[in-house]
């Protein structure tokens, strides 16, 4: 698939810009291929630099913004004369820590991501329009939304905050959560369940906050969970089982599962709260994640996938039109 995008560059006359993607799918840890075109206008001039960058909506204290989190130069200083043409392709590395945007082909509702491309010419840059890019779950992340979804809990939204987690390494200056309304067995005691995920190469840390609801002579208060699975383990694992026991205990409804296969060594619930930068807290749990049967594969999920619900998320809520308001307001740059 290609995906294009043409500028011109400082006013007529001047250069222009054809960024084309080979593809605009990929994955954290992946990278996105392809190159940029630069033609030159009715006179010579001096390219001091092209530079890439990956750009998203990120929810701020007093608002929200474009934030660019990843740059790549595709080039120095070269003269670009009149109508020449210049191709100049490209390996764009995906961090990753870069949030998912799409589940089995649709969009997440509230996720925007993009590459755009800035051309500066006599230390004037142009920042070009954002080229759609389509960020795919890693096998793990995708298992445990799926698990989610077959428990019946339906999606809700996806959102960028800004800040760190406490007692997570991270390299991104914010981090994605992923929401779900529980299913009508759950919902007296919980009101919605916030995923994140923090990759790196080894595997992801999944960290989990239950917003529990309270009752005649109980507050409500939140539980979480923190836990890490390398990525070989994504489809070893018996996922429904493991967000069952996750739920479940979360609920109070069976707090005889603590400590059992997925909640030991330290990955079991804890009310309360931690801390991290960004507002919510999750404390820090120690250990390793238990060892489990082999889950089911991808086909029970296309199944779903050809039915018309996506893992519970009725495909309504998870379409939203990219870029509606691009036109020029980037005031959360950073």
């Amino acid at each position: 698939m290609v995906f294009k995008k043409m500028m011109r560059a400082f006013g007529v006359g001047g250069p222009s810009v054809d960024t084309v993607l080979a593809n605009p799918n990929t994955r954290p840890g992946l990278a996105l291929d392809g190159q940029v075109r630069v033609v030159g206008g009715d006179h010579d001039v001096t390219i001091e630099q092209i530079v890439l960058g990956l750009v998203t909506r990120v929810e701020h204290e007093h608002g929200d913004g474009f934030v660019e989190f990843h740059r790549l130069p595709v080039s120095g200083t070269f003269q670009l004369r009149a109508g020449e043409q210049r191709d100049l392709p490209f390996s764009f590395p995906v961090p990753w820590e870069t949030p998912i945007t799409h589940v089995y082909g649709n969009r997440l509702h509230g996720m925007t991501m993009g590459l755009r491309t800035e051309l500066a010419v006599a230390k004037a840059v142009d920042k070009g329009d954002l080229d759609e890019v389509a960020v795919h779950p890693l096998p793990a992340q995708e298992r445990i939304l799926d698990a989610f979804a077959r428990q019946g809990f339906r999606f809700a939204k996806a959102d960028l905050e800004h800040g760190g987690i406490y007692g997570v390494h991270q390299q991104l200056p914010f981090y994605q959560e992923i929401e779900f309304y529980p299913p009508p067995q759950f919902a007296g005691g919980i009101n919605e369940v916030e995923v994140t995920f923090i990759a790196d190469p080894n595997g992801v840390e999944v960290i989990l906050e239950f917003d529990k609801r309270g009752g005649f002579l109980a507050q409500g208060h939140d539980a979480y969970g923190r836990f890490r699975v390398s990525h070989a383990e994504a489809d070893t694992t018996d996922w429904n089982a493991v967000v069952e026991r996750w739920v479940t205990e979360a609920t109070g409804r069976y707090q005889g599962l603590r400590g059992a296969a997925g909640f030991g060594g330290g990955h079991g619930f804890g009310g309360g709260h931690g801390g991290h930068s960004g507002g919510h807290g999750y404390p820090s749990h120690g250990g390793h994640h238990g060892h489990y049967r082999r889950g089911p594969g991808m086909g029970a999920m296309a199944a779903g996938v050809a039915g018309g619900v996506v893992g519970g998320m009725v495909l309504g809520e998870v379409f939203e039109e990219a870029f509606e308001d691009d036109g020029g307001d980037e005031g959360g740059d950073e």
